[in-house]
């Protein structure tokens, strides 16, 4: 039986750090010492200040309904588990026509490419999206989270947010700011597991990839 251990691993979560991008208004990662190691101290303790939406992460219901779940009570089966990462490099709106090459047999979890090289130094005003219709025929397919390699699957500008809306009534969860680079298209097994804060409405991820 093949060593579960030795199965490759894609890392699809950008740095994060003090010059990590984030939406204009947010708050920026910050981080501070509360002991550092020294004469009478024998360890570092930092202080992170950070918006939720840093990095790679998972919305909660919460972020976009007023009286939706935190990230913290939702259930972790759909952030693990069968995934298949299908390119669309190049388009800012992601419509079905971009996806039908590789929608066959689609295993629950779907992640986007979208960018050559995702921006992991500077916020994207122009990031892109996923067309609200795009998401309801993954939706109708049995998909139940989505992913994107931009920081929203809705215009930066958006003010409807409609394919958040779309994964709120369709009960889809998603991931945002995955680095999707170096992934040729295909199968893997997702790993990205929110952390169980329980009144937050979102929350960073170590997202992964692992050979199937």
């Amino acid at each position: 039986m093949p060593n579960p251990a030795a199965r490759r691993l894609w890392d699809i979560s950008p740095p994060v750090h003090a010059g990590s991008p984030v939406f204009p208004g947010d708050a920026a990662y910050r981080q501070q010492w509360a002991a550092t190691i020294g004469p009478g101290c024998p360890v570092n303790v930092a202080t992170l200040t950070l918006s939720p939406h840093t990095g790679a992460h998972a919305d909660a219901p919460l972020h976009y309904d007023a009286g939706g779940a935190p990230v913290g009570a939702l259930d972790l089966a759909p952030y693990l588990g069968p995934c298949r990462v299908i390119h669309a490099v190049g388009c800012r709106l992601v419509e079905w026509s971009h996806l039908a090459h590789a929608v066959a047999g689609l295993p629950p979890r779907v992640l986007v490419r979208t960018y050559d090289r995702a921006p992991v130094d500077r916020f994207d005003a122009a990031l892109p999206a996923f067309a609200p219709a795009t998401v309801e025929r993954l939706a109708d397919l049995g998909v139940q989270l989505i992913g994107i390699d931009s920081a929203s699957i809705d215009p930066a500008d958006s003010k409807t947010l409609d394919s958040h809306q779309v994964i709120r009534r369709r009960n889809l969860r998603v991931l945002e700011n995955l680095v999707l680079d170096d992934v040729p298209e295909g199968d893997y097994e997702l790993i990205a597991l929110p952390l169980k804060l329980t009144t937050a409405d979102a929350s960073p991820v170590r997202a992964v990839l692992r050979e199937l």
